[in-house]
């Protein structure tokens, strides 16, 4: 049986129709702009659906409650930042690792630090709404993708992808969460993309055989 907190934190209905998904898209925008605009305290189902243009019935309908409207942004956000990973997944396939990390790193920080004081604004209700368990869930979809990527690489892996997938992605995350727990996120985003994907290539290195006459080096861009 569900635990009471998950049945009260699930979306009521999923949308079928173009127009109900619209209207989801317009409820999950409006709750970050609420968010960003009074704070997690403040927020209420009624000022989110005023701002989205919707009636409190119609949000009823697909969201039960605050809560359930938070973690729907925080899903929405999450979402895009796993789209980028997987489609920097599909374009690397066949690159050396080097290459495969900066595009990998460059993708991530881009998508998740695009709007650096939503993120931060997400991250804080994360606690509140089972995020670390979306996350999670989410980081081991996306290790099957990246582990996929790197058993291309026209290096020689000498360890299993999967394990070194897990090691890259860990630490990616650390450093998301140290930007995201940072007083000035914004001004630390370039000096850490640039120290973690140093700190990446040297790892993958260290875990590869290149092939004789190759010496690619990747500077980050």
């Amino acid at each position: 049986m569900p635990q009471r907190s998950q049945m009260l934190l699930e979306p009521r209905k999923q949308p079928v129709q173009a127009r109900s998904t619209a209207s989801v898209d317009a409820i999950l925008e409006a709750t970050t702009q609420v968010l960003l605009s009074v704070g997690k305290e403040r927020l209420t189902t009624t000022k989110v659906a005023l701002r989205a243009g919707v009636s409190v019935g119609t949000l009823y309908q697909y969201f039960p409650n605050k809560s359930a409207l938070l973690q729907g942004a925080l899903i929405r956000h999450l979402d895009e930042v796993t789209e980028a990973i997987e489609r920097v997944c599909r374009e690397q396939r066949g690159k050396t690792l080097k290459e495969m990390a900066a595009a990998l790193i460059n993708a991530f920080l881009a998508t998740k630090m695009r709007d650096v004081k939503t993120s931060v604004a997400l991250y804080s209700v994360s606690s509140d709404v089972d995020g670390a368990k979306i996350a999670q869930q989410m980081q081991l979809h996306t290790n099957n993708s990246v582990a996929g990527m790197l058993a291309t690489t026209s290096d020689t892996l000498t360890k299993d992808p999967q394990l070194v997938a897990s090691m890259v992605q860990s630490a990616m995350a650390g450093v998301s969460r140290r930007l995201l727990e940072s007083v000035e996120p914004a001004k630390q985003v370039e000096a850490l993309r640039q120290e973690l994907i140093f700190f990446i290539c040297a790892y993958l290195e260290a875990c590869s055989v290149r092939p004789a006459g190759l010496a690619t080096v990747v500077e980050p861009s």
